[in-house]
């Protein structure tokens, strides 16, 4: 093995010397600028087109890459055509490296990997608020115009240049289609969840009213035992959902003549669940709603710091909210009421 590499290095130097010498340049050489440092400052991803030799060195140099000379060229095509064995060059946005050198150039153009670009969707987007994050985001082809409301997982996912959105939210819809399946046959059957669907709609809601993983379970109870109960589940983000049309934020304190609104959305006067879900829930609301954790509590309010006081009984949750109001009089930053009596 290390005999053919030498001998292919006394051949490579030989004729990309031979080169030099024929374009006036110092005979000898050729090796030395073949595996000298380029002129690349910072590592740097370049679109190579397909087409042939001459496109992807226009690409190089264009990108700073290659050095826009004579006899850089030649050695480089010389180079190209002495190691075409070790694979064909690819079309592709590739990662070259700083001062990558013509050597390098070569075995990233064979063997490197084309870059892939992140796209983070978070937890608690409604379905209009995730359409414009991905028709919004750069390099990707298509338009999509429209989307059901909690069909995609939210997380990271990575594309490449000129993917079509199409595609990648068919990716999103199937890594949320998975998770559910995989969290509905490991699900607390005492839950009392009918389907996947229930527990998609019911995490949704869970998501929006908790960003605290440990009340996640809690908050998920409540809701369960009010359900079974048959108690409306009263819960503030399904009425700003039917306010805003799943638009974003409401940006605005809720009101008493909110809470009455006609839609099947607003729980405060729609028994049950919603239609469908307020949001794409993550994993962890929905790994909540299938464990919940165990109790009778049926209230809770914002303690305003962030966390939620819970209660089974609607005299120990109006001595919360009395409370709470009262530190809030006092100056406290505190949030008003999530679940009402």
């Amino acid at each position: 093995m290390k005999s053919r590499q030498k001998r292919r290095r006394r051949i490579l130097s030989a004729v990309i010397g031979g080169g030099l010498l024929a374009a006036g340049a110092v005979p000898g050489i050729g090796y030395w600028r073949y595996s000298a440092p380029g002129p690349l400052p910072e590592t740097k991803a370049l679109v190579i087109p397909p087409g042939g030799y001459a496109s992807t060195i226009a690409a190089l140099q264009e990108g700073g890459a290659l050095r826009n000379d004579m006899p850089d060229v030649w050695i480089f095509r010389a180079a190209i055509a002495l190691t075409r064995r070790e694979g064909q060059l690819h079309a592709a946005e590739l990662q070259f490296p700083a001062y990558g050198s013509m050597r390098d150039l070569l075995n990233v153009l064979r063997h490197g990997q084309p870059v892939r670009h992140p796209i983070t969707i978070p937890e608690g987007l409604a379905a209009k608020q995730i359409l414009t994050v991905l028709n919004e985001a750069p390099l990707l082809s298509g338009k999509i115009d429209t989307l059901p409301e909690g069909d995609v997982l939210p997380q990271t996912y990575y594309y490449l240049r000129n993917t079509g959105r199409g595609a990648l939210v068919a990716r999103m819809k199937l890594a949320m289609q998975r998770a559910v399946s995989h969290v509905w046959e490991n699900r607390d059957p005492s839950a009392g969840l009918q389907d996947p669907e229930q527990m998609v709609i019911l995490a949704s809601i869970v998501e929006k009213e908790t960003g605290l993983p440990a009340e996640r379970p809690h908050v998920a109870r409540v809701f369960l035992n009010r359900l079974r109960l048959g108690m409306k589940l009263q819960a503030d983000p399904t009425t700003i959902y039917a306010l805003t049309d799943g638009a974003g934020r409401l940006g605005r304190a809720l009101t008493h003549a909110d809470m009455g609104i006609q839609s099947p959305y607003n729980t405060y006067v729609t028994a049950g669940l919603p239609p469908t879900p307020i949001c794409s829930p993550g994993l962890a609301s929905l790994e909540a709603v299938a464990h919940p954790a165990p109790g009778d509590d049926l209230y809770f309010v914002a303690a305003g710091d962030g966390t939620h006081r819970f209660t089974p009984s609607l005299n120990e949750h109006n001595r919360n909210v009395s409370a709470l109001r009262t530190v809030r009089g006092s100056g406290a930053d505190m949030a008003p009421s999530v679940t009402h009596p």
